[in-house]
């Protein structure tokens, strides 16, 4: 989409569960459900090459911070449910072992050398969220502290903190040395589906199955803003612009909004 007019630029069709850009913005890269992780070209929209790893649905991929490698996340069947991939060759270089179910959220750390994902343990058991050293696939110490599935997890733009969103109606902030949890965002009505820092590390977003879109103070856990009559279905996914003016959402109404996020005050 034309971010200034709201004009559809590109369209393709994968089967995508996940899309998002290269660091150099060249690049599109998706998840999908039949298992392969595909590339586009940004420009054109053409179809580039294509991964084939995943033996089920790929929930969340990622480019590292200098475009090098990809880490994607999805259903575990017969195999692991975190795996790293090297761009150029598309071979998989490293297969992240320790989620018991499928993992629905994967981020490098702003340097590389950190992978955090999260995923759902069965029976209905708390979420987990993962560390893992990026160049040898070595766990660290997990995070826990939700009561329920965690849905979303992001690194903050220093990478000292991890962010996590979860079906518990919170938003969790974790110190990323640690694993201490630092914050709890409380204010939702029902789960959050997805969290993002905003550029500075100073705020916070939140989108949730309660159709609504908070912004928080990063350092305080202070609700700052919500947008409450946006969306008409849940809100699966919400980031902020690279200036951290605006905040784009996508909802479960099919629907893609842009959203002025300086004002400090309710969005009616």
């Amino acid at each position: 989409w034309d971010t200034a007019t709201g004009q559809e630029t590109l369209s393709f069709k994968s089967g995508s569960s996940y899309a998002g850009f290269s660091p150099d913005g060249k690049w599109i890269v998706s998840g999908s459900s039949d298992g392969s992780i595909r590339f586009w070209d940004a420009q054109s929209g053409e179809k580039g090459g294509m991964i084939r790893g995943h033996s089920a649905v790929v929930f969340s991929v990622s480019f590292s911070p200098d475009g090098t490698r990809i880490v994607s996340g999805g259903d575990p069947f017969r195999g692991s449910s975190v795996k790293v991939w090297d761009v150029a060759t598309g071979r998989e270089t490293l297969t992240l072992k320790g989620h018991r179910s499928y993992c629905t959220s994967v981020s490098f750390s702003p340097d590389g050398k950190r992978i955090v994902s999260c995923g759902n343990s069965p029976r209905k058991q708390p979420g987990e969220i993962k560390v893992w050293d990026a160049s040898n696939g070595q766990e660290m110490p997990s995070i826990k502290g939700h009561t329920d599935r965690v849905v979303d997890v992001s690194f903050s733009p220093d990478g000292k903190r991890i962010i996590s969103a979860s079906r518990d109606k919170t938003v969790k902030v974790w110190d990323a040395e640690s694993g201490q949890e630092t914050l709890t965002l409380k204010g939702h009505t029902d789960g959050v589906l997805s969290v993002g820092f905003s550029p500075d590390g100073k705020r916070i977003v939140s989108g949730s199955h309660d159709k609504t879109v908070k912004v928080w103070d990063a350092q305080t856990g202070q609700e700052m803003l919500t947008i409450v009559r946006g969306h008409s279905d849940p809100v699966r996914s919400v980031s902020f612009s690279p200036d951290g003016n605006r905040i784009v959402s996508g909802g479960f109404d099919n629907t893609v909004k842009v959203w002025d996020a300086r004002p400090l005050a309710t969005v009616k």
